[in-house]
C-alpha cells in the first residue's frame, strides 16, 4: 500500500526521456494494447520491445522495478566508494603513526586499486551471469571485514593488504553501470549510466570530508578525554573511526538485495526458470568483451578519465598539505572538492554524449567523448605549473569537471559496442580505469608532483586521438564511415539497440550525390525488411538507441525523401 501511494504521488516529479517522436498511426491495435498493458503494468515509459526497459528517467521516483533499481545501483557504489576511499584522507596521520614512508604510502595505494582491476575484469561476466543484486550483496558485505579491521595494521605489510582487500569494493562500478543498462533503453542510458556512477563517485568526495573534516576531529576529541598527548589521540582516532562506513556498507548490501529486482520483469533465477532468458556461458561472455578491439580503445581512454580520478583521491590531500602546508583537516575538505564534482559533472557527460547521439549518432557521442579528452588534459598540464592555493584549488575544479564528463561519455558508447555481452564489456573498460590509476601512482611514487601531473596530462590528450580508430558495428566513426551493412531486423531485436536509423536520417548536412544514393539503397533495406515477414517487429523511434530526437526541417527532407522511396519500391512489386 505504502509502495502504491509513493508511486501514486510521483506523477509530476522531473523526467528525463527521448525527445523522439512516435509513429503512432502505423501501429496497428495489437502493439496499441501491449502499449497500454506495458504502461499500466509500470510506473515509467517502457519499451516492451527492448524487455520492458524504461525510456524516461524519473529521478526523484523510488518506483519497483526501474527506480528503484537506479537508486540501488548509485547507492552501493557510492558506499562502496566510501569502503574504498576511507583511508585516503588518514593517510598523512598513518604515515606519521607507522613511520611509513612516502614511497610505501604509494605503495598501499597502488594495491587499493590494483586489487579492483583483477575484481572488474571477474564481475563483468558475472554480471552477465547472476545479475547485479546478489553481486551488490556479497562484495559490499566481504569489502566491509577488511575495513573495519583497518586499525589492526602496524606495518607497510599490513596496511598494503589490507588496502587492497578493501579496493575490491571498487568493483561495485561495473555492478552499478550493467544494472542501468538492463533498466533503461539506449535513448536515455548515457544519462543513466553517467548519473548513477557520478551520484556514486560521490563517495570518493564524502570519504574525504567526512573521515577527514569530521568524523576523525570527532573521535579526536572524544579520546582528549583519556589522554592528553596528541599523537596518542590521532593514532586511536584513526584506528577507529574506519568501523562507521564498514557498518554502513554491511547493512545496505543486505538491504539492497530484499528490495530491488534483477531485470524489469524480475529476477534472473525467475525469469531463466520461465524460459525468458538464456543462462550464459561466463567464458563465452568473457572471451566475447576480450576479442573486441573498440574495449580495449575504451579500456585505454577510461583509464585516462577514472583512472586519473583515483590517482587524485589518493593524492589531493597528500598534495596540499606537502606543497601548500595545510593541516589533515584543511587538505581533506579542499581534495573533497574533486570528488564532490560527481554530483553532476559524470551526468553531465552522459547527457551531452546522450544528445549529441540524437543530432548526429554514434558520430555525436565520439566528439563530445574526444573533446572532453582534450580538455582534461589540457587542465592538468596547466594545474602541474600552480604555485599559488587559489589557483591550484580553482584548476583542480577545472580539470575535475572534464575528467568526471569524460568519464559519463565513455559509459554513453559501451553499451553499443557488444549490447548481449555488456556486463563483460563493462567490466574489462571499468578495469582500464584502475589500471591507469596504478600506473599514475607510480609515477607519483617515483617523480615529483609537478613532473607526475605534466606526465599525466600528456597521456590523456594521446588517448584521445584514440577515439578516430573506433569503429561500433553499424554505426560511424569519428571521422570515417566504417559502418558494416545494415542489420537485419531480427539481429536488431537480439542486440536492443535498434537499428542504425539516426544515421540513416542523418548525413551530416551535405546534399552531395553520395549521400543521397547511400540513404536510397539503405531505406530500400529497410522497406525489404519491413515487408519480408509479417511476423516483423514495428520500428518504433522510441526503441532505437541513436534515432534523432529533436526533429529538423533536414530531418523532415529525410522524411518526405523516404516516403518518395517507399512508394517507387512499391511500384516496381506492382
Amino acid at each position: 500500500m505504502a509502495e502504491e501511494e509513493l508511486n501514486a504521488n510521483d506523477n509530476n516529479l522531473p523526467t528525463i526521456e527521448s525527445d523522439s517522436s512516435t509513429e503512432g498511426e502505423d501501429n496497428d491495435a495489437s502493439s496499441t494494447a501491449t502499449t497500454s498493458s506495458t504502461e499500466n503494468k509500470y510506473f515509467l515509459k517502457t519499451d516492451p520491445d527492448q524487455d520492458d526497459k524504461a525510456s524516461e528517467i524519473k529521478l526523484w521516483s523510488f518506483a519497483r522495478p526501474h527506480m528503484r533499481a537506479f537508486h540501488c545501483a548509485w547507492w552501493g557504489y557510492f558506499i562502496a566508494f566510501n569502503l574504498w576511499f576511507a583511508a585516503a584522507p588518514l593517510l598523512s596521520e598513518i604515515r606519521d603513526s607507522l613511520k611509513l614512508t612516502d614511497e610505501q604510502i604509494w605503495t598501499s595505494s597502488i594495491a587499493g586499486v590494483g586489487g579492483t582491476v583483477i575484481m572488474r575484469f571477474l564481475l563483468g561476466p558475472c554480471c552477465d551471469k547472476y545479475g547485479a543484486r546478489i553481486l551488490y550483496l556479497v562484495i559490499l558485505c566481504s569489502a566491509s571485514i577488511p575495513t573495519a579491521c583497518l586499525g589492526l595494521v602496524h606495518t607497510a605489510t599490513g596496511l598494503t593488504v589490507t588496502r587492497l582487500c578493501i579496493g575490491f569494493a571498487g568493483g561495485t562500478f561495473v555492478m552499478c553501470q550493467y544494472w542501468c543498462t538492463k533498466m533503461f533503453t539506449p535513448n536515455v542510458v548515457g544519462t543513466a549510466n553517467a548519473t548513477a556512477a557520478g551520484w556514486g563517485n560521490l563517495g570518493a568526495g564524502v570519504a574525504q570530508l567526512i573521515m577527514g573534516s569530521a568524523l576523525f576531529p570527532l573521535f579526536k576529541w572524544f579520546y582528549s578525554f583519556n589522554t592528553e598527548d596528541p599523537a596518542s589521540i590521532a593514532e586511536k582516532a584513526w584506528r577507529t573511526v574506519s568501523v562507521v562506513p564498514a557498518t554502513i556498507a554491511f547493512a545496505s548490501g543486505i538491504v539492497m538485495y530484499f528490495i530491488s529486482e534483477d531485470a524489469p520483469r524480475g529476477n534472473f533465477k525467475q525469469l531463466k526458470q520461465q524460459g525468458e532468458m538464456q543462462d550464459v556461458k561466463l567464458a563465452s561472455s568473457f572471451i566475447g568483451g576480450l576479442l573486441d578491439v573498440n574495449t580495449w580503445l575504451l579500456f585505454v581512454q577510461y583509464a585516462c578519465c577514472f583512472g586519473v580520478e583515483m590517482t587524485m583521491n589518493n593524492a589531493a590531500a597528500l598534495y596540499f598539505k606537502d606543497q601548500f602546508g595545510q593541516s589533515t583537516e584543511s587538505a581533506a575538505a579542499i581534495a573533497s572538492i574533486f570528488g564532490f564534482l560527481n554530483l553532476f559533472a559524470r551526468g553531465l557527460g552522459g547527457y551531452c554524449s546522450d544528445k549529441a547521439n540524437a543530432r548526429a549518432g554514434m558520430r555525436g557521442r565520439l566528439w563530445v567523448h574526444t573533446i572532453v579528452l582534450l580538455l582534461e588534459g589540457s587542465l592538468i598540464l596547466v594545474f602541474s605549473q600552480t604555485t599559488s592555493l587559489a589557483s591550484a584549488i580553482v584548476t583542480m575544479a577545472s580539470f575535475s569537471l572534464f575528467v568526471q564528463m569524460a568519464e559519463g561519455s565513455s559509459y554513453g558508447i559501451v553499451p553499443y559496442v557488444n549490447p548481449p555481452i555488456t556486463g563483460s564489456i563493462s567490466g574489462i573498460v571499468g578495469a582500464g580505469g584502475n589500471a591507469g590509476a596504478v600506473l599514475f601512482s607510480l609515477g607519483f611514487r617515483q617523480l615529483p608532483y609537478e613532473d607526475a601531473f605534466r606526465l599525466m596530462g600528456s597521456c590523456i590528450i594521446g588517448s584521445a586521438f584514440l577515439s578516430l580508430f573506433i569503429f561500433i558495428r553499424h554505426h560511424p566513426g569519428l571521422i570515417f564511415d566504417g559502418r558494416s551493412p545494415p542489420p537485419s531486423s531480427q539481429e536488431d531485436d537480439e542486440d536492443g539497440l535498434g537499428k542504425p536509423s539516426s544515421d540513416l536520417a542523418l548525413t551530416d548536412g551535405s546534399d552531395e550525390e553520395d549521400s543521397r544514393t547511400s540513404y536510397d539503397v539503405e531505406a530500400v533495406a529497410v522497406v525489404q525488411d519491413a515487408s519480408s515477414s509479417t511476423h516483423a517487429k514495428p520500428h518504433s523511434t522510441t526503441s532505437m538507441g541513436d534515432f534523432c530526437v529533436e526533429l529538423s526541417s533536414e530531418s523532415q527532407m529525410h522524411d518526405n525523401h523516404n516516403h518518395k522511396t517507399m512508394q517507387r519500391q512499391e511500384e516496381d512489386q506492382q
